[in-house]
């Protein structure tokens, strides 16, 4: 069977890649591409490297120009979003990029975004644990999915393990990333000229201000976690795409390096794009580079009491459109890695 496909927001990074990672996936047809700011521009003048796709024009993103698909996916920033998804037909599968439907607290939402509550969706990261399984059989079948924050989701992953399993502390948890500015979206602020990024590393969001972090700890308490507190700090740095984040946690007293390695062993052993690295290794962030793959690096820091998480994935990729796409297939009953890459591009 053939899905038809609308992407809404598709000028922008993360609908370029949905694009790009859509135009290769055989169950599905990409029908409809729309903008707001560049509507009615064929789309190959702002995505030059979508070859295949030549044939589109972007259309107005309007409710009535996404309606009649089977999928809509949503790249568009938070508030945008959900303007729109409460027009859509309940029937869609609809797929949301941006942040309107990821937060299931009101106030989360009105501390770190404000303005109008969409409600929370299903969590499109299937790997994470909840409970006592994982949420990809929470998306089996359902119709609206929240796709994942980049940052949050690679934290989360990186820590679910050790909460679930009972091998660190949910307090005091760090994260320090390095991310590529293509998080950020194309919309030209100083920060992310290349004049300011090449030759620098610059954090932003300090001191616990990011939006992502409600997020992480939200699926940190569905991992198990009761309250959990985390310091979170993002570091722009000078490659255009991919995260390196280096989450730490106290260990549980009494907990061995062995039961450490088990807990996120047994979280990762069967999954097909969160892989977890042999003792000893860690990962680099360009060979995640255009795949949908998670690598993983676990070391117990004796000396410190802690735990050592590294994780390296494509923030546009596994950190975004290859997680909605991932999700879809799930809801739909396709196999989970349908038209998604687990090899990188090198060097």
């Amino acid at each position: 069977m053939s899905y038809s496909v609308a992407v809404a927001g598709a000028s922008g990074y993360a609908g370029g890649e949905l694009l790009r990672l859509l135009s290769g996936h055989p169950d599905f047809t990409i029908s409809t591409v729309t903008a707001f700011q560049n509507a009615g521009q064929p789309l190959i003048d702002v995505q030059p490297h979508l070859r295949s796709l030549g044939r589109l024009t972007l259309a107005d993103t309007t409710p009535e120009n996404l309606a009649g698909h089977d999928i809509v996916f949503l790249a568009l920033p938070h508030g945008k979003s959900g303007e729109i998804t409460a027009q859509l037909p309940e029937g869609a599968l609809v797929v949301d990029c941006g942040a309107d439907h990821r937060l299931t607290s009101p106030d989360d939402w009105a501390a770190f975004y404000g303005g109008e509550y969409f409600g929370a969706w299903e969590y499109g990261v299937p790997e994470l644990l909840v409970g006592a399984g994982k949420q990809r059989a929470r998306l089996a079948g359902t119709r609206r999915i929240a796709a994942p924050g980049c940052n949050a989701s690679t934290v989360a992953l990186s820590l679910a393990p050790g909460i679930a399993a009972g091998v660190i502390e949910e307090k005091d948890l760090v994260a320090v990333l390095a991310v590529g500015p293509s998080g950020a979206g194309k919309s030209l602020t100083l920060p992310n000229l290349a004049s300011e990024v090449i030759g620098s590393a610059n954090p932003y969001a300090v001191g616990g201000s990011h939006r992502h972090i409600p997020e992480i700890q939200q699926s940190l308490r569905g991992a198990g976690a009761t309250s959990p507190t985390i310091s979170f700090t993002p570091v722009i740095v000078p490659m255009s795409r991919g995260i390196l984040a280096t989450s730490t946690a106290r260990l549980v007293q009494g907990a061995s390096a062995a039961a450490v390695r088990e807990a996120w062993e047994n979280a990762y052993a069967d999954e097909p794009f969160v892989h977890l690295l042999p003792e000893g290794r860690m990962p680099r962030s360009g060979d995640t580079t255009g795949a949908n793959s998670a690598l993983m690096g676990l070391a117990v820091d004796e000396a410190a009491g802690r735990v050592v998480v590294i994780t390296a994935l494509d923030n546009l990729v596994k950190g975004t459109a290859g997680a909605a796409i991932q999700s879809a297939n799930v809801a739909l009953g396709i196999p989970e890695t349908t038209g998604l890459p687990v090899d990188g591009v090198a060097p």
